[in-house]
């Protein structure tokens, strides 16, 4: 892999403001339940563990508790809120608590927030599920607190990863675990909380990185997804060259020579990292962005040539938390993913993972002070980025920057069990829950290509609607043979596609709790994790308020139309010229490519589309407008056609069902030159509703 920046090997372990608190452990500890991770799920199995009257050491690799929901990760993806219970929702509902402290609004009042966000309490649960950093931290710390000295926390320690020396095991029984420094500690029961699941992969536990092809599991969204990766794309033609226009000049940087790959089939490669960045536009509270030490233009000339080829879209997505911050994270073309720059990190040592950690934040620190500074940047983009910088009362020990970056997957474990795209969608549903997921299928991008056109374009990106759905107990445990005292909530057993949708923090709290609840009843049933009752275990989980499942509605049936696949010339919306028009939406069932963009029924008169053909000969042509049609879209959105002729307006209803497979209205036949000389304008001046583009398709006549 190429990396942007020189080495550099920092110090392996992170500072932390505000130390959670936890008895310190001496050079050697032993514990009932050893749990190796500070990840939300290490702490929640910690907390559980100590719940059920057992002791629990807590080992963290850096001096960083809690992983992202601590690291920046404030706005909280779940999807179906109902699937969160136990120690999960008591956390949401101590947020929720810590809130109502009017000493917690320092830069707004909390009904400001409320009034922003559009209602953000949930006053009925009582839960509150956007919070700053420091806010998750507190709360993690009382928590903390009061488990007492039944949790012994330690920092600092990372698992030594050369082979044969971290984990010991006596038969398939894990006994001591071995730390870097020499350090060492036993228990009876072992929970891999990590991101990376280098206990469980040191331990023996079979497991799998990248991406497995559709075949494996009779998936149809897993492999290379080259066909279908229309979200966070390039809209407009790029070209990829050093020298433009030249192949012999090599490609810039974090571009793969060697193309996607064979489509649906396996690889090695995982979807793309990144931080995310806590920013407030509070002027006595923001930093202002400044040019890294290591600053490497070649790196940000594709986000220049994107801006040159005239996608002007901001290209971040900042969601705001309480007090004027935010949680935010990439969007578009070119934006804070580190795309095709993480493939390594999975399998990578200590060492290798910083310099790949660094690389991650030396490429976004430069990202942001190029889209706030360069000349080459849209005015309108670089005072967005001025307006906002990181906020100086967070990660204060670590120069405002998140301590955590978001590896959004790396192993997998293979066990009995795999969850699959099957059990996201309910087509299979696992008997002995554990948990429930409830967030769509979603894979970021995971490399970037040359197109046999000659312009560069994104691959990996899967955004796919699930049914809230169990999560089997057999998924976070290894098979008897290879680990029969160990348990895996987060790295837990999934195919690529199930795990984008399982993988969020309130999900890892979940199996984190479920996990040392099994755990403890091993110890106390005298049996392998594998042997435990499962009656016993669903009833505990249901005593501690964990949720295992529920019905709910039939998910509709999205008819995605890919305009290779229609007839004749069509132009989508992201192909088109527009002005406004920047609202995304898929909320509709049918649609063409990625989705479909509206005006929020907002600035009329002052939002226009222009969709202009590249038409091969000139004559007679069938036009068609899509739009996905609704109650509350405009009765008389006005489209003008440009042809040979002259010019035609017509009207159309958007609240009426189109005439051609629910999507495509007929506006009339027209003579049109061959090229570009004609086109279709919309625009939503004098409109009575949310106006929507689509697509516009021009079919010959003969």
């Amino acid at each position: 892999m190429r990396f942007p920046f020189p080495a550099v090997l920092l110090a392996p372990v992170l500072a932390f403001a505000g130390p959670l608190l936890g008895a310190a452990a001496p050079a050697s500890a032993t514990a009932d339940v050893v749990i190796y991770g500070g990840t939300s799920a290490g702490i929640t199995a910690a907390l559980q563990t100590a719940r059920l009257g057992r002791t629990a050491l807590l080992i963290e690799p850096t001096q960083h508790l809690g992983g992202l929901t601590t690291g920046g990760l404030g706005a909280t993806d779940i999807g179906n809120k109902r699937a969160i219970g136990g120690l999960s929702r008591e956390f949401y509902g101590r947020i929720w608590e810590y809130y109502q402290q009017p000493t917690a609004w320092t830069r707004q009042s909390r009904a400001e927030y409320v009034n922003r966000r559009g209602g953000a309490n949930d006053p009925a649960e009582r839960t509150l599920w956007t919070f700053e950093p420091q806010a998750a931290t507190r709360v993690y710390e009382a928590m903390l607190r009061e488990a007492g000295d039944r949790v012994t926390v330690v920092r600092g320690e990372r698992l030594e990863l050369a082979p044969g020396r971290g984990v010991f095991k006596e038969g398939a029984r894990i006994v001591r675990i071995v730390m870097e420094s020499g350090r060492a500690f036993t228990g009876r029961m072992f929970i891999d909380a990590t991101y990376e699941g280098d206990l469980m992969a040191r331990a023996g536990a079979s497991y799998h990185v990248g991406r497995e092809a559709n075949a494996t599991y009779g998936e149809t969204i897993n492999g290379v997804q080259a066909g279908h990766a229309f979200s966070h794309q390039f809209i407009r033609p790029v070209d990829p060259y050093v020298v433009p226009g030249d192949p012999r000049s090599g490609l810039l940087p974090g571009i793969n020579p060697e193309g996607p790959g064979t489509e649906f089939r396996g690889d090695r490669k995982v979807q793309a990292y990144n931080f995310r960045l806590c920013t407030t536009d509070v002027p006595e509270n923001r930093l202002p962005w400044t040019k890294p030490a290591r600053y490497d233009p070649r790196w940000y000339e594709l986000l220049l040539r994107n801006f040159d080829a005239g996608d002007h879209r901001v290209p971040w997505n900042p969601v705001w938390m309480p007090n004027r911050k935010t949680d935010t994270n990439n969007n578009y073309a070119v934006s804070t993913d580190f795309i095709g720059q993480n493939w390594d990190y999975p399998e990578a040592n200590h060492a290798n993972r910083e310099r790949i950690r660094q690389a991650h934040e030396d490429w976004q620190r430069g990202l942001m002070w190029t889209l706030a500074h360069h000349p080459r940047v849209p005015e309108r983009v670089r005072a967005e980025f001025q307006r906002l910088g990181l906020a100086r009362d967070e990660f204060t020990d670590n120069d405002h920057w998140p301590r955590q970056l978001y590896v959004r997957e790396a192993r997998r474990m293979v066990s009995d069990h795999v969850m699959t795209e099957r059990h996201c969608t309910r087509a299979e549903v696992v008997a002995d829950s554990v948990g429930m997921g409830a967030y769509n299928m979603d894979s970021h991008h995971v490399q970037r290509y040359v197109t046999k056109e000659g312009h560069v374009r994104n691959e990996g990106d899967v955004q796919v609607r699930v049914r809230p759905y169990p999560i089997s107990y057999r998924s976070i445990r290894p098979r008897a043979a290879e680990a029969e005292n160990l348990l895996v909530p987060v790295c837990l057993s999934a195919s690529h596609i199930a795990y984008g949708s399982i993988r969020m923090e309130p999900v890892f709290m979940v199996l984190g709790q479920s996990a040392a609840t099994a755990a403890v009843q091993a110890l106390e049933q005298g049996v392998a994790v594998q042997a435990i009752d499962p009656e016993r275990l669903r009833a505990r989980l249901l005593a501690d308020g964990q949720v295992l499942d529920f019905e709910s509605p039939p998910l509709p049936v999205v008819i995605r139309k890919p305009r290779t696949q229609l007839a004749g010339i069509v132009v989508d919306d992201l192909q088109a010229q527009r002005h406004g028009f920047d609202r995304g939406s898929t909320a509709h069932p049918t649609y063409v490519d990625a989705g479909y963009l509206h005006d929020n029924n907002t600035g009329k008169g002052d939002q226009w589309a222009r969709f202009v053909p590249d038409l091969p000969r000139a004559g007679r042509y069938r036009v068609l407008v899509a739009y996905p049609h609704n109650a509350n879209r405009a009765t008389r959105v006005p489209v003008l056609i440009r042809h040979a002729d002259g010019e035609t307006r017509v009207i159309l209803n958007q609240r009426r069902k189109p005439a051609v497979d629910d999507l495509l209205e007929p506006v009339g036949e027209f003579r049109f030159e061959a090229g570009k000389a004609g086109g279709v304008e919309i625009t939503n001046a004098g409109t009575d509703g949310f106006v929507v583009i689509d697509a516009v398709q021009w079919i010959p006549v003969p």
